[in-house]
């Protein structure tokens, strides 16, 4: 029953949390928004001391539940095992806590989180990690699925279903999460939980409320037959047979080890007569000690199958994302250049992170607000201090005034929440008009005059771009964006993206390091 009560809360969390990262639609987050909320770290960073409390609580009282039904790489890499015990059971042995990676861990994670450094977030905190996968392996596939229903659902006449762009949003994030995808169900599928009781700093930090948790897995000496079940179907790899012995700073409650003892020698709950103390040696309860006929023998025909689309899982996404990509053209004739970010001085955050400061010291690059942008303005930084956060680039869209999503799903309080009002008024960067690459001042019609464009003023919805003449001393001299009022921009990327100068535009946003309030 309570192997049964642990997977159904696991799918549910599960489940929850990775249709928040499939929705391009927005519309699940107000039903499933608490599924990123009950995150531990993001939980930690937003202050949201009520979860934390709440968490620690639960960790103190059943184990490590939190590792096993509400974090969703934990849920992952458990379905990732699942699979491999269909074709090898009784796989596991078990290992002494490697203490000198662990713990190292921790305290370099911890620090590198004070000092504000990203990148740490990003590669080791697990909900980050997870989302980040989500996103960048996981979205395209749901993308492709609901695509193949809309063409169908057309062919049909139906419109139940729609259409959706499916395209790279950074090469580093989809190599990066390819890469982690790779290690972590290559771990899964060898070692079970061998990620979490090694690497994962959450994981170690629960371990240490876990050791004194209420309820554990006892073992009762006076049933145990020493058969070694338990150790052998222990993802977690903390039960001892030989001496009775359970690590409760790794176990994860999994219930695993309670389902297949066939003596009941195996309970959880508060310990009882019987259950405490080492057993006695293997020696002097059955004479010679012969583990080579209870342990699994290993099979010499391992399913490559398998592994290989594991491991190739994440190189086939970005074969497919990148074949994805199809050919723009202007009226079916011409092909139009894609355009190329511009090199800024200062990248621009989402509306509400307050800062470039605060968005780097908060937010855990899970992606979510990227995933959830209906605008597709939010990508993946690829600098190394804020490596996989979001920042703002126009190539395909621009931020508009009455769209605050972004705000609305963090979770782990980078990006406060904003009204449509506020963010109306909110400043997050400037306009900057580059004379050289201004079609006006460098391209001519047929008969040699200059073209006339005027696309950014017409489309700035804050009125901040004025139009005048290039030399005001020269007749028919051509109007270009010279007067951009400061004050009023706010940095939305609407000129940038109506530009139509290839490959980079004429005008773009410089963000600012501080956002500002008109």
């Amino acid at each position: 029953m309570l192997k049964k009560i642990r997977r159904l809360l696991a799918v549910l969390c599960f489940v929850a949390v990775t249709l928040l990262f499939l929705d391009f639609t927005g519309a699940l987050h107000h039903w499933l928004g608490w599924a990123a909320k009950v995150q531990f770290f993001p939980a930690v960073l937003a202050a949201n001391f009520i979860i934390v409390a709440v968490l620690v609580l639960l960790t103190l009282v059943f184990g490590r539940i939190y590792c096993s039904v509400v974090c969703p790489l934990g849920v992952m890499q458990d379905l990732i095992s699942w699979l491999h015990g269909k074709r090898k059971k009784n796989r596991f042995t078990y290992s002494k806590e490697v203490k000198w990676l662990r713990y190292p861990v921790l305290v370099v994670f911890v620090a590198l989180v004070i000092a504000g450094v990203g990148a740490t977030l990003t590669l080791l905190e697990p909900y980050g990690t997870y989302g980040m996968i989500a996103t960048n392996l996981f979205q395209p596939l749901y993308q492709w699925c609901n695509n193949g229903l809309a063409a169908i659902a057309e062919h049909y006449e139906s419109y139940t279903f729609y259409s959706t762009d499916v395209w790279v949003k950074s090469a580093t994030a989809l190599a990066l999460s390819a890469a982690l995808f790779a290690v972590i169900g290559v771990l899964a599928w060898r070692g079970g939980r061998t990620y979490c009781n090694t690497i994962c700093p959450v994981g170690t930090l629960l371990s240490f409320v876990s050791r004194f948790s209420i309820l554990k897995v006892h073992i009762d000496h006076d049933k145990c037959i020493k058969c070694g079940l338990c150790a052998r179907n222990c993802k977690a790899s903390c039960i001892n047979h030989e001496d009775g012995t359970v690590d409760h700073s790794r176990c994860v409650t999994c219930g695993n080890c309670i389902d297949k003892c066939h003596k009941d020698a195996i309970y959880y709950g508060r310990p009882r007569k019987g259950s405490q103390g080492t057993m006695p040696s293997l020696e002097s309860s059955h004479g010679k000690s012969d583990t080579s006929d209870t342990s699994d023998k290993s099979d010499p025909h391992i399913d490559k199958g398998k592994r290989a689309f594991l491991i190739g899982a994440g190189t086939a996404v970005a074969v497919a994302a990148l074949a994805q990509a199809q050919k723009k053209v202007d009226g079916g004739l011409a092909a139009i250049e894609d355009k190329q970010m511009p090199k800024r001085k200062n990248p621009i955050t989402p509306p509400g992170s307050i800062s470039a400061r605060n968005m780097a010291r908060h937010c855990t690059a899970c992606q979510l607000c990227v995933a959830e942008c209906p605008n597709q303005v939010l990508v993946p930084s690829g600098e190394m201090m804020t490596l996989m956060q979001p920042m703002m680039s126009y190539e395909r869209g621009y931020c508009r005034p009455e769209c605050t999503r972004c705000s609305q799903v963090c979770p782990a309080g980078a990006i406060k929440p904003i009204t449509v009002e506020e963010k109306s008024s909110l400043q997050i960067g400037y306009a900057v008009w580059d004379h050289f690459l201004c079609i006006p001042t460098r391209d001519k019609d047929k008969d040699g005059n200059p073209i006339s464009c005027g696309n950014c003023a017409t489309h700035c919805p804050t009125g901040a771009i004025t139009m005048m003449p290039l030399d005001e001393n020269v007749e028919n001299s051509p109007m270009v964006p010279k007067a951009i009022n400061r004050d009023k921009c706010i940095g939305c990327g609407a000129c940038e993206h109506v530009c139509p100068a290839r490959p980079t535009a004429a005008i773009h946003v410089e963000g600012l390091e501080d956002h500002r309030t008109k």
